[in-house]
């Protein structure tokens, strides 16, 4: 969720001040472009994973706090819920055996947050929607404790003046009222981090908002929430929703939602900044002593605080990222679409298909993006959210044709020559790919062993007790690390 606050209370010069130096950032950031004096590229891949914890009988547990306590490991950190808490790896070059590396260190932390977690009486599950989540799992009493939270509750609530409405339309429907932005912490995903070089950054965001449909088509593993079986990837709606600071009159007036796919393809990632400045209020106007101008022109490296912290509140599935890192100032695409599991191995598959795809098509002399409207590429995201592996996509040269068709005839052989092109083992290349070759070859995925594990023990038990029986089984299998088109489906 971003960076601690100390403010908890602001006034109308806190805005105006906090836009102001926004705006002045926003022109530093420019100049910075202009200038070239970003670090070069890196080769550089990170990845941060949300997970949930459950208690003996499969509810969420709220003891976050005192599971980061057990755990002691500055890598995890808190999230939205008390049921929530979050890894991020250390960064990585895309090189050799980075998977195998990658899959054996995550492995290990996360078996160690488990064994601590067990000292207060939770599991951790790794998995998009707890399915046993229900409404009083989900109040402002659920919560974590850092101020910043219960500040962007507040804040979202100033800015709608009513309630939340989660109305969700899939196997089953859904129609509820929120009076928290609690909601949102259901919502447990993976989010992988890609350092580019500021030349070459539309054409890595741009490919990545390509395929984002693609993402969640073979991805998705979040098909229940309130004891009801919705979209395959469920998490999507339920965060554009969950965090809706417009009211119904500023949604027919065109206003751009908080948590947005976009709208257009894009020349720069200053296109991006820009929108954010041009479109969105403060949430949080939290002004720092710094001046970005006056730190520019002395030759040292500007934080742009404000214009980050204001990034922070924007929630795009492919968002950019302008950091400080040992005092250099890099760029990144921070890929947001994937949910959390259902195993280490099948996030690092799906991550290998995402940064196999990504350098080939970012590079390709005819972009893939060029050939589609952006509003076909939304059209993907939200049909691979909504139906999942059994999802039709649209791809230039080739027209609707099912995901899983795409993936094995065309994709897949892109990503196998990106991931080589990355210089990528080739066992462990070929390992990966080959998960997601089994999945679009069994039609299954996280969300479609759930929905069928939980129909067959629907028959013998009600559906609370089915979806408990089914999670617990889910754990057992995520543990094993087996990929989840091995799983039988009880």
């Amino acid at each position: 969720m971003g960076q601690d606050v100390a403010k908890t209370q602001f006034t109308r010069e806190d805005r105006q001040q906090y836009r102001q130096k926004v705006r002045r950032s926003l022109d530093v950031f420019a100049r910075m472009l202009a200038e070239s004096r970003f670090d070069v590229e890196r080769r550089s891949m990170g990845l941060e994973i949300e997970l949930n914890l459950a208690d003996e009988g499969g509810d969420p547990a709220m003891v976050n706090e005192k599971v980061l306590t057990l755990i002691a490991d500055e890598d995890f950190q808190t999230e939205l819920a008390q049921f929530n808490i979050e890894i991020n790896i250390p960064p990585q070059k895309i090189e050799g055996k980075v998977f195998r590396t990658l899959e054996r260190e995550v492995r290990a932390s996360l078996n160690h947050a488990d064994d601590m977690s067990k000292q207060a009486e939770a599991d951790v599950v790794m998995i998009g929607i707890l399915p046993t989540l229900r409404p009083p799992h989900l109040t402002v009493d659920s919560l974590s404790s850092n101020p910043r939270y219960a500040l962007i509750n507040e804040q979202i609530f100033a800015a709608r003046g009513e309630d939340l409405q989660i109305s969700i339309d899939g196997v089953d429907k859904l129609n509820t009222y929120a009076d928290t932005i609690a909601p949102e912490a259901a919502c447990t995903s993976v989010q992988l981090h890609l350092q580019v070089n500021p030349e070459t950054f539309a054409a890595h965001w741009n490919a990545s908002q390509t395929i984002a449909g693609v993402q969640l088509a073979l991805g998705a593993n979040s098909p229940f929430f309130f004891g009801k079986e919705l979209w395959r990837e469920t998490r999507i709606a339920l965060f554009e929703q969950a965090t809706d600071t417009r009211p119904e009159e500023l949604k027919a007036q065109g206003v751009r939602p908080r948590v947005w796919f976009g709208e257009r393809w894009i020349t720069s990632i200053f296109d991006l900044f820009e929108e954010n400045v041009r479109y969105f209020p403060s949430l949080l106007p939290i002004c720092e002593e710094e001046d970005p101008v006056e730190v520019l022109e002395r030759g040292d490296v500007p934080k742009l605080a404000e214009l980050r912290l204001h990034n922070g509140t924007i929630y795009r599935w492919n968002r950019p990222v302008y950091d400080v890192v040992r005092g250099k100032p890099h760029l990144r695409v921070e890929n947001r679409c994937l949910p959390a599991g259902p195993t280490v191995v099948d996030v690092l598959a799906n991550a290998a298909l995402y940064y196999g795809l990504i350098k080939v098509l970012a590079e390709a002399d005819r972009p893939v993006w060029s050939q589609m409207s952006f509003s076909a590429a939304e059209e993907n995201f939200h049909a691979g959210a909504r139906y999942g592996i059994d999802a039709k996509i649209y791809w230039p040269g080739v027209g609707e044709v099912p995901a899983t068709e795409l993936v094995l005839r065309r994709l897949l052989p892109l990503a196998h020559q990106g991931l080589e092109e990355w210089g990528v083992d080739t066992a462990d290349k070929d390992r990966l790919l080959g998960i997601i070759e089994q999945r679009c070859l069994t039609g299954r995925n996280g969300a479609s062993w759930q929905a069928a594990a939980f129909h067959r023990l629907h028959d013998d038990h009600d559906r609370f007790d089915a979806l408990r029986e089914m999670m617990r089984s889910y754990v057992t299998h995520m543990h094993s690390n087996e990929p989840v088109h091995t799983w039988p489906t009880l």
